[in-house]
C-alpha cells in the first residue's frame, strides 16, 4: 500500500511593507494642491478665453510637479526588497543588489553596479540632527544634585538616521535570503511626466502666439 503523500506547506507570506514619507512635504504639497486649485477654478469659471487656456496650461504643468515632489515620495521596504518611489521615477531594489545606503547631505542607496538613488520621502533635516545631539548631550548631563541622569536604551537620532539605520539593517539581514535575490529595476512615472510635458507645451504655444 502507497503512502499518501503529505500536503504541500501553504507559501509563507509576504512581509508586510514598512513604509517611509515625509508628513512635512504632503502637508505642504497638499495646501499647494488647495491653493493652485482656487486659483485655477476661479480663472477658469471667471476669466476670458486666453486666460482660461492659460490656467489649463498652468494647472496641467503645475499639478503634476506639485504632487511629484511632495506628496509622490515613499519608500516601501520588506524583508525581500526595497522600492524608492521617486518623482519621476520608481526603483525596485532586491536586498541583494543593494552595495550601501548612505545619509549625508541627502540619503542615498547604491545599488551593486555603483549606481546612486536619492531617497526623496526620507529627507536630511540638519535642525532635527542637532535637535537630536542636544537630547543626547542633556541625557548625558549630571542633573542640578550632582547625579548623572538616566541614559536613553540607544542613542538619540533624527528621525531621517533612523530610518536609514533601520534600512541598513535590514539590507545586511536580508541580502542572502532567497527571495531577495535580483537586479534593479527602474520604472518611469509616465502618470507624472506625461500631464507635465503636455501642460508645458501647451504653456509655450500660448504664450508664443500672444
Amino acid at each position: 500500500m502507497t503512502t499518501p503523500e503529505p500536503p504541500s506547506p501553504a507559501a509563507t507570506p509576504q512581509s508586510q511593507d514598512r513604509v517611509y514619507r515625509s508628513p512635512a512635504g504632503i502637508a505642504g504639497g497638499v495646501m499647494l494642491l488647495a491653493l493652485g486649485a482656487w486659483l485655477g477654478i476661479d480663472a477658469l469659471v471667471n476669466g476670458e478665453a486666453r486666460v482660461r487656456w492659460l490656467a489649463l496650461a498652468g494647472l496641467l504643468l503645475a499639478v503634476p510637479l506639485v504632487v511629484a515632489f511632495t506628496v509622490r515620495p515613499a519608500v516601501y521596504a520588506n524583508d525581500d526588497r526595497l522600492r524608492v518611489r521617486n518623482p519621476f521615477r520608481t526603483i525596485t531594489l532586491p536586498w541583494a543588489a543593494v552595495s550601501s545606503l548612505r545619509a549625508g547631505y541627502s540619503n542615498e542607496v547604491f545599488d551593486q553596479s555603483g549606481t546612486k538613488y536619492q531617497l526623496w520621502a526620507i529627507p536630511v533635516s540638519l535642525r532635527a540632527r542637532k535637535k537630536a545631539a542636544r537630547r543626547q548631550t542633556q541625557a548625558a548631563a549630571a542633573d542640578p544634585q550632582g547625579r548623572t541622569s538616566a541614559l536613553p536604551s540607544g542613542p538619540v537620532r533624527a528621525s531621517g538616521d533612523q530610518a536609514m539605520d533601520d534600512l541598513r539593517q535590514l539590507a545586511e539581514e536580508r541580502a542572502s535570503a532567497e527571495g531577495a535575490q535580483g537586479g534593479p529595476v527602474v520604472r518611469w512615472a509616465y502618470e507624472i511626466v506625461g500631464p507635465a510635458v503636455l501642460g508645458a507645451i501647451l504653456l509655450v504655444v500660448l504664450l508664443a502666439v500672444g
